[in-house]
């Protein structure tokens, strides 16, 4: 049992939970290059619901920095960019909203509905996200500061990078 100090001051107890399969982080890899689907360790009591995860051991870089994005009308599309250095990581804390990964030869949608949920982008990944709900809040880590320099906005472009990296010639 867990002492806890309740708001009146009162000692209580509360039931020691055991590890369970959902209390582990779990990474899957995609079909998209590079791409993996995070799920963090959930812990529920009747206090409410606590996800977390480490940098360094659950996240594949250290953020530099982050963002939020909210307030998007469900018709608008985000993003519709590649980074050629910067990682990404999108965590939707807060309603949901669609988030597309596409490394050229493989496109895959995943639907972000859950702070537990996180999805990584390597660098020279081509993402958008959609599809937003009224109360949609996205976290981003990204791990450089922002640079311009790094976005490539026009998809031919991007694509003929790609291709160029694949085949050991840098085209950017």
């Amino acid at each position: 049992m867990l002492p806890t100090q309740s708001t009146s001051g009162e000692a209580s107890v509360l039931p020691q939970t055991r590890a369970t399969e959902e209390d582990q982080t779990r990474v899957r890899s995609t079909p998209v290059d590079g791409v993996t689907l995070h799920r963090f360790a959930q812990f529920r009591d009747h206090r409410g619901s606590l996800t977390v995860g480490e940098f360094a051991q659950h996240i594949p870089f250290v953020p530099q920095r982050y963002f939020l994005v909210y307030d998007v009308p469900a018709a608008e599309v985000r993003g519709q960019h590649a980074h050629r250095e910067c990682h990404q990581f999108l965590v939707c804390v807060r309603g949901s909203c669609t988030a597309t990964a596409d490394d050229g030869v493989t496109q895959q949608t995943f639907v972000l509905d859950s702070p537990a949920t996180g999805l990584y982008m390597p660098p020279m990944t081509w993402g958008s996200q959609g599809e937003y709900s009224v109360d949609a809040v996205l976290l981003v880590f990204a791990s450089h500061s922002y640079d311009p320099t790094d976005y490539i906005d026009d998809y031919a472009e991007w694509r003929q990078a790609r291709i160029g990296r694949a085949n050991g010639t840098l085209a950017d």
